[in-house]
């Protein structure tokens, strides 16, 4: 096995499969000659960069069917949805690095739905990152396609489609990375997937959708922009009933319109204000509902390490396992030096690993919707006792939070020190009002994907200023890439930007393609706030 160098943003994996389905671009908006030309996701510079990636040989086969299922997800909730295989979380991938990865991507969506599989935080190569149609054609309904890239970079990742709002359905799954010589020392292993859920319960995510980029003008709230990021606890009851129960709620003001799945009164001081848009009747912890949680069976003494994936659609969670203090490893894939937490704050595309000493007893895993009133919660248990109430919030919520800018970058892993080739100011824009949530105040165009690209060089040290100028916390997340926060912050591909803040990343352009860069709330990206990074040919 080749040595993997971590220090640098890695380069792109084996396989063109489709590739010839996804058509040369434009260049520019409207075709403009003045935009200077861009590599494409299939281009010779692309397989280059594939040639120098070192690879086991081996190769995992799987097919991925994406369909219609009736998800269980217990004590008696229902929900019809989509899933990989017929459940959700879908069933865990893990390799070793340097292994092959060929997915099969069947698609079994009713409707004539096309959809795909982006492989969240994974460095691969440009024309199996699944984002039509900037990389590739969207999977048409009863047809197939094979995702091939090498997975050469360790950590804990996932997948989910990157087609509409599809990401808040139940197409998603773990995707480990195994490191054969991980420095770590643990015992065992627990992959916990938090999700927010409304999905076949009490509607769809496309109506949730619909209903939110009515915006708060169309709701007789045309103020709201204004308000959005002030104190409205004179909502709070109404909101965080409803949240609960999923029913509907009709604020006063509103002129009647109901808002059956927009939250209003959502207050957090960790994401800096307005904690979220949606109204989420459940938030689960693998899948299952805290009434009826997913249970760890270990030992007392046992070292455990936890990976973390929040795979949510507009929900940061505040987690803790009661009766424990964790000790942060990674975060997004990457070590960073190890620090002490009571509790961690994982935004929407975020992972967090930690180790874990067990106690003897019961313990709830609790993943409280950060400003939501509401959470999620599975079990560890490792002795005798009676599981907590599906409720419970342990005190660790309230002890010290570790949150990304805590952190520091492993020494391995540390960007050398160089000065910035190119800067970018990437500005969040938009609110509630309109639901015209942008990036440097424009709608990302579906359309003409290559329309204002955020341009770079191969070879460059770039340097992005996330300037959020919205009242509302935004996770943004570049593809093919991670980034350092600061000088000598984690490495990351994810990042919490809070409201009236800036936060500066540096990455090293390595990695050649077209790549997104959006917001992690599957409603925001959707609405607009999405770049393209482009390398120039």
């Amino acid at each position: 096995m080749n040595s993997i160098n971590r220090r640098s943003v890695l380069l792109a994996g084996l396989g063109v499969a489709g590739a010839g389905a996804l058509a040369a671009c434009s260049s520019g908006s409207g075709g403009s000659t003045s935009t200077p030309s861009l590599v494409g996701p299939d281009d010779e510079v692309v397989a280059a960069a594939e040639k120098k990636r070192g690879t086991t040989g081996r190769t995992r086969q799987v097919t991925l069917t994406a369909a219609r299922a009736m998800l269980d997800l217990g004590g008696g909730v229902m929900a019809d949805s989509w899933a990989f295989g017929g459940r959700t979380p879908g069933r865990e991938l893990r390799l070793s690095v340097g292994d092959t990865l060929a997915a099969e991507l069947s698609n079994q969506l009713p409707d004539r739905t096309t959809t795909s599989v982006h492989w969240h935080g994974i460095a691969l190569r440009a024309d199996m990152d699944g984002v039509p149609p900037a990389t590739q054609a969207a999977v048409r309904a009863g047809r197939n396609f094979t995702y091939r890239f090498v997975t050469d970079a360790p950590g804990t990742y996932f997948f989910h489609p990157h087609v509409g709002v599809q990401l808040d359905r139940g197409l998603h799954a773990p995707l480990i990375v195994e490191d054969p010589r991980e420095p770590l020392r643990y015992d065992d292993e627990w992959v916990v997937v938090l999700d927010d859920w409304v999905d076949g319960v009490t509607g769809t995510p496309d109506e949730v959708y619909a209903e939110l980029k009515q915006g708060m003008g169309g709701m007789g709230m045309d103020g709201m922009d204004g308000m959005h990021g002030m104190d409205m606890s004179g909502m709070s009851n109404m909101t965080m009933s409803s949240a609960s129960s999923g029913a509907s709620a009709t604020p006063s003001g509103s002129g009647g319109m109901s808002t059956k799945f927009t939250l209003m009164g959502a207050r957090s001081k960790l994401l800096g204000g307005d904690a979220g848009d949606v109204k989420y009747p459940y938030h689960l912890v693998n899948g299952r509902v805290p009434a009826d949680p997913d249970v760890y069976t270990g030992k007392p003494g046992r070292r455990v390490r936890l990976r973390i994936i929040n795979a949510g659609g507009d929900t940061a969670y505040r987690v803790a396992l009661g009766g424990h203090r964790l000790t942060v490893t990674h975060t997004d894939g990457y070590p960073v030096q190890h620090e002490q937490a009571d509790a961690l704050l994982v935004g929407m595309g975020e992972r967090y690993d930690v180790l874990v000493t067990l106690a003897d007893g019961v313990f709830p895993l609790v993943a409280l919707a950060e400003g939501k009133g509401a959470g999620g919660m599975a079990l560890v248990r490792t002795g005798s006792g009676s599981a907590p109430m599906p409720t419970v919030r342990p005190e660790e919520l309230n002890g010290m939070i570790m949150t990304a800018s805590r952190l520091k970058a492993a020494d391995d892993v540390r960007l050398p020190t160089r000065k910035a080739d190119r800067v970018h100011r990437i500005e969040l824009t938009g609110g509630m009002g309109k639901y015209d949530w942008g990036i440097n105040g424009k709608r990302f165009d579906m359309g003409d994907p290559t329309a204002n690209p955020v341009l770079v060089r191969q070879g460059e040290r770039v340097r992005l200023d996330f300037v959020n100028r919205t009242a509302m916390w935004h996770p943004m997340h570049l593809h093919g890439h991670t980034y350092q926060l600061g000088t000598d912050g984690p490495r990351k591909d994810t990042t919490i930007v809070l409201p009236k803040k800036t936060v500066s990343v540096h990455f090293d352009a390595d990695n050649p393609g077209r790549w997104m860069l959006h917001c992690h709330n599957a409603y925001h990206g959707e609405a607009g706030m999405m770049a393209l990074v482009a390398y120039q040919a």
